[in-house]
């Protein structure tokens, strides 16, 4: 069992697989965070629609170069949560490109709770 590409700590197994295979949902905006971050590095579009909110979610989207992508890794920066319902993640996310320079990818995303599940609705670059 290898560590989970979220950064946790823990097993891809006991972490993000779980989510990704459907047994829960993730509990809290940020653990959906972690968990949509390992779906983009193990290229799970079905899963990151899934999680996405209908209200901004894209009809598709285009995994076709993710072999030439590296995730280098994660940092929650800041995990706030607004009231039941919402809830915003700051985080750093980095990756590598077709052996190009490390991007830095800086954002804060903001998180709505509907029927039982955590959902990404949008994020502002930072």
């Amino acid at each position: 069992m290898g560590s989970c590409h979220c950064g946790a700590g823990t097993t891809y197994e006991s972490c993000c697989g779980r989510y990704h295979s459907g047994h829960e949902p993730a509990a809290t905006a940020e653990l959906l965070m972690r968990s949509r971050y390992s779906a983009y590095v193990l290229a799970l579009e079905e899963y990151l629609l899934a999680t996405w909110h209908a209200s901004s979610r894209p009809s598709s989207l285009d995994f076709s170069g993710a072999g030439k992508t590296k995730w280098l890794g994660l940092e929650i920066k800041r995990h706030h949560i607004i009231d039941a319902y919402n809830a915003q993640v700051e985080f750093v996310a980095r990756y590598k490109t077709g052996g190009l320079s490390a991007v830095r990818l800086h954002e804060i995303s903001d998180f709505v709770f509907e029927d039982g599940r955590w959902f990404y609705v949008s994020g502002v670059f930072q």
